[in-house]
């Protein structure tokens, strides 16, 4: 198959991830699993690691499965697939846990417009500490109302 199929895979599925980490945040994170997410609104402990942290667990096995498939020769684009997660796991967690929640104390000095509006965006989803309501959103395509002058 052609590189720039991979390619293609790759980035279509980086994107996707956007889409499956709004409604796996929405309908599980928020919803039957919200027993494993709810320490990540309410800090109850004094560990590092949250429960919430099981979610990228799931993730890296979904993108290690992709592999593997490539691997035995079963899926040629699993490479492609397990890459596109990865890659999406990786700037997750860049932005999310590093950049938004400061479990690693770098990227404090981001000013842009859009790194505003992510944090804005993000403080008002924490804004709501229960299961129910508080706005569920990807994290790489933030509502317009959130950009401010």
């Amino acid at each position: 198959m052609a590189l720039y199929i991979h390619i293609i895979v790759f980035i279509l599925t980086f994107f996707m991830m956007e889409f499956m980490a709004w409604f796996t945040h929405k309908y599980v994170m928020h919803g039957f699993l919200w027993s494993l997410h709810k320490d990540h609104h309410r800090k109850d402990h004094d560990s590092w690691f949250e429960r919430n942290d099981t979610f990228f667990i799931f993730y890296a096995v979904v993108s290690i499965g992709f592999f593997l498939l490539w691997q035995n020769n079963i899926l040629e684009i699993g490479l492609a697939i397990g890459l596109g997660i990865f890659a999406y796991g990786l700037t997750y967690f860049l932005v999310h846990d590093i950049f938004i929640h400061q479990r690693f104390k770098i990227f404090r000095n981001a000013n842009n417009r859009y790194a505003k509006a992510v944090r804005r965006a993000h403080k008002m989803h924490h804004k709501h500490l229960g299961k129910n309501k508080g706005e569920c959103f990807g994290m790489l395509i933030v509502p317009f109302k959130y950009f401010k002058k």
